[in-house]
């Protein structure tokens, strides 16, 4: 299984530490700064030998490298600096991502595209106009990383393991997300049964403003160690065919009363990219939120300048 991670910053270098020392594949590491990608390569393999893993990956500053990849992750792209509007990073970033999918288009014809490149929703669906592919094989990792978020508070508020929570979240990555605490179990409870409304409320705000308060802490740049964690984690589902429901950016034709757009919705994912899309019984008020974040994407995404 060949495995080409598209942008060797702090999250693409830890993806391909993560993926590497899970034997999921053969990594290629590529970055258009000249050294970055090859440094960050040689610094893996060198750690191989000291934790005893028999790993490979490849840095490299060479686009053809990625020819016949089975996964190809987009992480390449500018950071959101402060003061810029998400529809300025979208124009910015644009014009990387669809260089890196015409590449794609033409040197890795029958692979799963991952987008981590934000804003991730818009460029998830840009990803999938540009490449031509099946929809189900070009999705973003997005709310795979917010349910992580959202366990994690859940967790320290009922003070019990995270593995005992299964969280769900819907709608776009960033301000748009939808935390969903009836569909959220602890130990088969929904969440909603275990905390009053004003305490789900904090927990939901908190959620939604995770990724923001991480960036105001380091003062600059965003977090890495959990999105990394999420693009391994999406990785592992695709390369051992798990069949396991994550929450992904996923196009939707119709399903939630959504067309043309691609959002974060929960789906069971396998070895061909999505294999199926789970539609959630949502009551009116959860469906409209989740349509209207939708709504909001296709105003932006038309107003793109590339």
């Amino acid at each position: 299984m060949k495995i080409s991670i598209i942008g060797a910053g702090n999250v693409g270098g830890l993806a391909a530490m993560r993926i590497a020392q899970e034997g999921l594949g053969e990594v290629i590491l590529l970055d258009v700064v000249r050294g970055l990608a090859q440094g960050k390569g040689l610094d893996l393999e060198d750690s191989s030998c000291v934790l005893g893993y028999n790993y490979k990956v490849k840095g490299t500053d060479d686009i053809q490298e990625i020819r016949d990849s089975d996964i190809a992750v987009i992480m390449a792209g500018l950071p959101r600096k402060p003061g810029m509007s998400r529809q300025d990073l979208f124009n910015k970033n644009a014009l990387i991502l669809k260089d890196i999918c015409l590449h794609i288009k033409k040197l890795a014809t029958k692979s799963v595209v991952i987008v981590v490149t934000n804003p991730l929703d818009l460029m998830t669906y840009l990803a999938l106009k540009i490449t031509g592919f099946k929809p189900s094989k070009v999705f973003g990792m997005g709310i795979t990383l917010d349910a992580a978020r959202f366990t994690n508070l859940i967790s320290r508020e009922l003070n019990i393991p995270n593995t005992e929570i299964q969280a769900t979240v819907i709608g776009s990555h960033g301000e748009g997300m939808l935390p969903l605490p009836r569909f959220t179990n602890v130990k088969g409870v929904a969440l909603n049964e275990l905390l009053d409304d004003e305490k789900l409320q904090q927990l939901v705000k908190k959620t939604v403003g995770r990724g923001a308060e991480i960036v105001s802490l380091l003062g600059s740049g965003s977090a890495y160690f959990a999105p990394s964690a999420a693009v391994s984690q999406i990785v592992r589902a695709i390369v051992k065919n798990e069949q396991r429901i994550l929450g992904v950016c996923a196009y939707l034709d119709g399903e939630y009363g959504i067309k043309d757009a691609c959002i974060g919705v929960p789906c069971r994912l396998g070895k061909e990219g999505i294999q199926q899309i789970i539609e959630l019984d949502l009551n009116k008020q959860e469906k409209d939120a989740l349509i209207q974040s939708a709504t909001r994407l296709k105003e932006q995404f038309d107003n793109v300048t590339m």
